[in-house]
């Protein structure tokens, strides 16, 4: 069992910078992949970032050069880091954990989620 626990949103002008962090539970967070989604009013929820137990990322198109992914195992915690903010970024932003050695970007992958934290973007 992995509980997930989000931080670091909230309001923040275009072209601004957010760091988001999720604390992870458990032993075993170095076997787990960890996915960054978000889910704006209305749409369903899109795939933004991922890293692997290895450090292996990927990035969805509209965020890569953009946003970045890390993980510090020794702490239980991965970040994605957000610069270049634009207001189309707006949404309430979730982490996920897999137990896999791939990184997925089907969010029907993700086992364990946290409860998300808000990102406003203002123009």
């Amino acid at each position: 069992q992995v509980q997930l626990v989000e931080s670091g949103g909230g309001l923040v002008q275009a072209g601004g910078s957010l760091r988001l962090s999720c604390a992870a539970s458990g032993r075993t967070f170095n076997n787990y992949a960890m996915g960054w989604f978000r889910q704006a009013p209305g749409k369903e929820r899109e795939f933004v970032a991922a890293i692997g137990w290895s450090g292996i990322t990927d990035y969805a198109d509209s965020v890569k050069g953009r946003f970045t992914t890390s993980r510090d195992n020794a702490k239980n915690r991965v970040y994605l880091q957000m610069n270049s903010l634009k207001p189309e970024d707006t949404a309430v932003y979730y982490c996920a954990a897999d137990r896999t050695y791939t990184i997925p970007r089907s969010a029907r992958e993700y086992d364990y989620w946290g409860q998300g934290t808000q990102v406003t973007v203002s123009s």
